[in-house]
């Protein structure tokens, strides 16, 4: 089919070529390029990687932050009471609302204004530690248990 032969004398010659002892292979002489352009342009591409890192950063910042029903709700604190259940405390509007959250569902407890909680946060000695926070559910849930 193809002829052998020709390729055969090309693979020869080229072995002779180099075997010869002054055989010499000429490669075309570059010049190395100049430091500042190699500078230049690794400044330039570690600039488009930062700058696409920095855009991706703020597009999902953008695309997270809630919108619609949930852009108006703050989440203020929160109690683990076992492994599955919470107690959190969640500000919707002028409200606050407690809320017990279970694995099955999510009761509220409680619902207040947000001035009232801002009030007894005001008058609380020490809002850094957590037994407040259990110190005024217990008082409210009483107040409750009481009022009914």
């Amino acid at each position: 089919m193809y002829p052998v032969a020709p390729i055969r004398l090309a693979r020869s010659a080229l072995l002779a070529a180099l075997a010869a002892p002054g055989a010499v292979i000429a490669t075309p002489a570059t010049e190395p390029p100049e430091l500042t352009t190699g500078l230049a342009q690794m400044v330039f591409g570690l600039a488009v990687v930062v700058a696409i890192l920095l855009a991706s950063l703020w597009l999902i910042k953008r695309l997270s932050s809630p919108r619609g029903a949930a852009a108006g709700l703050k989440i203020l604190g929160g109690a683990a009471l076992g492994s599955r259940e919470r107690i959190v405390l969640v500000e919707v509007a002028d409200k606050v609302l407690v809320l017990g959250v279970c694995a099955a569902n999510v009761n509220t407890l409680h619902t207040l204004d947000a001035e009232e909680l801002r009030r007894h946060a005001a008058q609380s000695p020490d809002p850094a530690t957590g037994n407040d926070f259990q110190k005024w559910l217990k008082a409210s849930l009483e107040r409750r248990k009481n009022a009914q």
